[in-house]
């Protein structure tokens, strides 16, 4: 009796929760992971092979088969596709969706991909076997050449011409000799060489740290990496990355900026000057982005840096994962798959059995709430890597005795003035770019608003433009009032241009430089910027939070903080932990080197205990008040939470939809579920927005509610509404 035909389970970036059959002729187990090519009603798409059954619930003679099977790149990984099917069930997306999302671009088309090639030379057994004395007397380049080439390994051209700038002509003539052969092989992602560096000596905490991680290589257990600003929680990376290599392991390292991935390369190209190095964000350019991935996948990249979509990428010898800035909301995704790229990771180093790193001077209070309950280790470097560096001094200055003038007040402008003096940097942090947040009529209260958002138009100026940052929406700037015809119209509050422009009008000699999104927007301006700021060509920088994480400028001793009081005033509960995180953050650029830091921050709250806990880097104080308000108040981290989102053309059928929702959930205790209500942005790129809530003690009730409610909510009528479900919200 012949055997019954293998059916493949593809999954496909279709939104369902379901993975889809076809007939899988020529295939077989090993090539699970393998993308394919499948029809699908008119059309043809690209999907992963996830499983291979011989029995399916469809009736066989209706299945298609597979059209053609890409083998031009690794299978996903029996680890990823793991991963990938914990994340479909934990935050309830569908699984196809969720693989292909872990896919380049490139990789999700219809059409083989093309590697780009480089020649490289290897010797053969002949080659290996020669000795000195086989070479000219007077060679010294073909020794060097050798000696480089002995360990059997293929060299690409830059490689062979560090040590001998003449390759070429030599390995022309081994090749002729029989000596050597010319293959082809992937061409390096950086071939420019680069110059290296020499560690430093590592001070008695950050050696008890490297110590302490790396005993725990070959298994799992997750670390908190509690350091001050400057602390050097990047030279203790970078040991724990020497001795994962060592070991023959793959690092996968992960940032919450795409901006700061070309700074922080840099620094591990020059201590792994030999060692490939591939970077994965969303700004690179498909074929680009392609040629790291690969790179990654094939073990040639052996570090891997990116930002949250790195969390997925294909590494056969991971050994360390390392999640700098861990508190970041950038980690968050906030589209398609709603994910945490930190708590994904430390799933991933669970699966893995693979140590896990979260390193920040300032926790996210879940991840500090683990290291209390002991379900991560807490290790602590609280004295600055530089001998003679010191935490800066925090001062605050009462606006309500000192109005600042045009954002600015005279202390400030004296300190800035006394560093110029000085030869010293400023920095003037405020985190609103534009000219200032609001154009107002102050006769009758009229404010310019975006008529497709809940949001005031943003004033940029320089541009004559009115701009939503939500939505992208732009207004010509208007002239007179539309409510009461009054000109005097004027802006309301400050944003970097507007704090640029008194500070130019004080300091008309000084060098000034804005750093902000809008300032920043050519490819590879923010690294000409950071390189002139290094190079001391800049005397004032104004910026937002850009300037905020992870930069080290020697130079720059002085920090001023304007309107750092409105999120004292949000009715977000994760504000002040926000605010607490950034002011740490921007506050410890100053004084990083062996002059003393000061940082100025204008309040009207003075004293405010987030203030005066920041005043003494307090972080463990304010972790410790900020979770006894959350026990108090039933918060995270000691509630467990998931949002069903609901948008629509009208708000009424938004909430129509939630209020279905809320009538079909289970029946579950230990399951709190609120009223469906209008979200905070209630009105979005012209789309009304609503929400409902559902909040438990423990994950585990949570996880069964949301099982058994998804059913039910794919099962109800959803016409002309969006939906999705945020698990682990950071925004309510």
């Amino acid at each position: 009796m012949p055997s019954a035909p293998l059916i493949a389970r593809i999954a496909l970036d279709i939104p369902v929760p379901r993975l889809f059959d076809y007939l899988a002729p020529g295939i077989s187990r090993e090539d699970i992971g393998l993308r394919v090519r499948v029809p699908f009603g008119r059309k043809e798409l690209v999907g992963v092979i996830m499983d291979l059954i011989t029995d399916s619930s469809h009736d066989p003679h209706k299945l298609k088969p597979v059209l053609e099977i890409y083998r031009d790149a690794p299978a996903l990984s029996t680890e990823l596709l793991r991963l990938l099917n914990f994340c479909s069930d934990y935050y309830h997306y569908p699984l196809g969706p969720t693989v292909m999302a872990a896919l380049p671009t490139a990789l999700r088309r219809s059409r083989s991909i093309q590697i780009k090639l480089a020649s490289a030379w290897q010797l053969t057994t002949a080659g290996l076997n020669l000795g000195t004395a086989d070479l000219p007397a007077h060679a010294p380049a073909q020794r060097a050449l050798l000696d480089r080439m002995r360990d059997g390994q293929a060299h690409a051209g830059a490689a062979l011409a560090e040590s001998c700038t003449s390759y070429r002509g030599i390995v022309k003539t081994w090749v002729s000799r029989g000596w050597a052969i010319q293959i082809s092989q992937p061409a390096r992602l950086r071939a420019d060489p680069v110059t290296a560096d020499t560690p430093p000596q590592l001070t008695p905490a950050q050696q008890v740290a490297v110590e302490q991680i790396s005993t725990a290589f070959t298994s799992y257990q997750a670390f908190l990496l509690h350091g001050i600003t400057g602390s050097g929680k990047t030279e203790v990376y970078l040991h724990l990355v020497a001795a994962a290599l060592e070991r023959g392991g793959q690092v996968l390292l992960l940032v919450p900026e795409i901006n700061l991935t070309p700074q922080l390369t840099g620094v591990f190209r020059a201590r792994f000057p030999h060692t490939e190095i591939a970077t994965l964000h969303s700004g690179m350019a498909e074929g680009e982005r392609l040629a790291h991935w690969l790179a990654a996948a094939e073990g040639r990249a052996r570090i891997v840096l990116g930002t949250r979509l790195a969390v997925f990428a294909q590494l056969p010898q991971l050994a360390l994962m390392i999640v700098d800035e861990e508190h970041d909301s950038s980690f968050h995704q906030q589209d398609g798959l709603r994910y945490a790229a930190r708590d994904v990771a430390v799933m991933r180093a669970q699966q893995q059995c693979v140590p896990v790193v979260l390193g920040s001077a300032t926790p996210a209070l879940e991840s500090w709430h683990n290291a209390r309950n002991g379900r991560y280790t807490l290790i602590s470097l609280n004295q600055r890597a530089i001998a003679d560096a010191r935490l800066p001094a925090i001062n605050l200055l009462d606006t309500r005795s000192s109005k600042p003038e045009d954002g600015l007040s005279h202390a400030l402008l004296g300190a800035i003035r006394h560093r110029l003096a000085a030869g010293q940097q400023s920095l003037v942090f405020v985190n609103r770019r534009g000219y200032s947040p609001a154009l107002m009529c102050f006769e009758c209260g009229w404010s310019a608003a975006c008529a497709r958002c809940s949001a005031k138009l943003v004033l940029h100026l320089r541009e004559r433009q009115l701009r939503c940052h939500h939505c992208g929406h732009t207004e010509p700037v208007v002239h007179a009032c539309p409510a009461c015809g009054n000109i005097d119209l004027k802006p309301g509050g400050f944003g970097t241009q507007r704090i640029e422009d008194t500070l130019i009008r004080h300091f008309p000699q000084a060098r000034i430089l804005r750093v902000d999104r809008d300032s920043t927007r050519k490819k590879n301006s923010w690294v000409d910027m950071q390189r002139a700021i290094h190079k001391g060509e800049a005397d004032i920088l104004v910026g937002t939070q850009l300037l905020a994480k992870g930069h080290d400028f020697p130079r720059l001793t002085l920090v001023g903080v304007i309107n750092a009081d409105s999120a004292l005033y949000s009715p977000d509960f994760r504000a002040t932990e926000r605010l607490f995180a950034q002011l740490m953050q921007v506050g410890g650029r100053a004084g990083r080197a062996s002059e003393a830091g000061e940082v100025l921050i204008q309040t009207q709250f003075p004293d405010h205990h987030l203030y005066r806990l920041l005043q003494r880097h307090d972080y463990a104080g304010f972790a410790a008040s900020l979770l006894a308000e959350r026990a108090s108040a039933g918060f995270p981290p000691f509630v467990h939470q998931a949002v069903l989102r609901a948008e629509a053309n009208r708000l009424d059928t938004a909430l129509d939809f939630l209020r279905k929702a809320h009538d079909a959930a289970p029946l579950i205790t230990g399951i709190t579920l609120f009223d469906p209500t209008q979200a905070s942005m209630a009105r979005k790129a012209g789309v009304e927005r609503a929400l409902l809530l559902v909040q438990s003690p423990t994950r585990k009730t949570l996880q069964a509610f949301l099982d058994g409610w998804m059913t039910r909510l794919y099962a109800l009528k959803a016409n002309n509404i969006r939906w999705n479900l945020d698990v682990d919200p950071l925004e309510i």
